[in-house]
């Protein structure tokens, strides 16, 4: 009897090690999917994968990040399966206690994270090829190779001068690994939204195509930072187009010599040979000598009706201008702002 005893309490022994055994083995498991990734309690964390990553360099995109045993697991799941030869690139978001499992299926079935991206207002396409460039995965060149490529460009219906006015400066959501074709196709659609049937009536009032009206914004943008005055300006142009005078606006020269940093305009760079002087050339510039603020557009959609043909900035700098109905008027407002310049050694 006392024999049955001992072999059952071994029996038993032997039983509890190995479910102790089994236990520790499905704890292990269980731990190396379903544990956090991350020790870290702040974040979120964000990777992004980029075309030339390989899974060791994702890996070492993961490890400021991930635990030991995070990385342990997400290693394990790399190896069971076959990520390591579909690896997707991405903007990934990484939230504190993420599952392993869920970071992993995250990397692997391409659930990205979006971003706004802004589109900005600058005064070249290779400009604004570097600008969105720093946002999204595709590079500099290639954007900047894409909005000189006249192919491209005619497929959305514009050529190198005037695609600047297919962009709408706002912010938009989109995935950080956008294509190229897709980024210029949300550009095009969102300039279709932009131009709505009341924007268009607008412009059709004025005698003027979408591309015209973002034209003379562009102008009335780099004339003035202040959004009030803008349908001040904006009816200065129209009222100078209407009469069939020379636009005369300092902006366009600063574009036809490709010299932003000029604070003076002097007589001498008025005879620069350019169709966007709009000292020598009657009319409108080519295209848009910047991408068009939404606000620019919207004064001259919206433009104050006045008698005003001439406009000087003011003497005191303030960023705003003196407006004249006669050459009288204007060539007194000028002497009072060259004057200003001169006192402050501008040249």
């Amino acid at each position: 009897m006392i024999k049955i005893q001992k072999k059952t309490w071994w029996l038993i022994c032997a039983l509890v090690c190995i479910l102790a055994a089994c236990g520790l083995y499905i704890y292990h498991s269980i731990t190396e999917k379903y544990g956090a990734f991350s020790d870290k309690e702040e974040g979120p964390y964000y990777v992004f994968i980029d075309l030339d990553d390989n899974i060791d360099s994702v890996y070492a995109k993961l490890s400021p990040i991930a635990s030991e045993k995070g990385m342990n697991g997400f290693k394990k799941l790399v190896a069971d399966e076959n990520y390591a030869q579909n690896i997707r690139t991405g903007r990934y978001r990484i939230d504190p206690g993420k599952r392993i499992i869920d970071v992993y299926r995250r990397l692997k079935s391409h659930q990205q994270e979006p971003l706004m991206v802004t589109v900005p207002e600058p005064r070249t396409m290779t400009r604004m090829a570097a600008l969105l460039s720093r946002k999204l995965m595709l590079d500099s060149a290639t954007i900047a190779q894409a909005l000189t490529d006249s192919a491209v460009i005619a497929a959305y219906g514009y050529n190198q001068q005037t695609l600047p006015a297919l962009f709408i400066p706002n912010t938009y959501e989109f995935y950080w690994d956008v294509s190229l074709d897709d980024l210029l196709k949300r550009m095009a659609k969102e300039n279709g939204i932009f131009w709505n049937d009341e924007r268009m009536a607008k412009a059709n009032a004025l005698g003027m195509t979408p591309v015209e009206v973002c034209t003379l914004a562009s102008i009335v943008d780099e004339e003035t930072a202040n959004n009030a005055e803008k349908p001040m300006v904006a009816g200065l142009y129209l009222n100078r187009l209407r009469k069939g005078m020379l636009l005369q606006a300092d902006p366009t020269v600063k574009f036809a010599m490709q010299d932003f940093a000029l604070r003076r305009i002097l007589n001498k760079h008025l005879t620069t040979d350019s169709p966007y002087n709009t000292y020598r050339y009657a009319g409108l510039p080519p295209g848009p000598i910047k991408v068009a603020s939404i606000q620019g557009i919207d004064a001259v959609l919206n433009a104050k009706k006045h008698d005003y043909l001439y406009m000087c900035a003011k003497e005191d700098f303030s960023g705003t201008h003196n407006f004249a109905a006669t050459m009288q008027e204007h060539m007194q407002n000028a002497k009072r702002y060259q004057q200003a310049l001169n006192m402050r050694g501008i040249k």
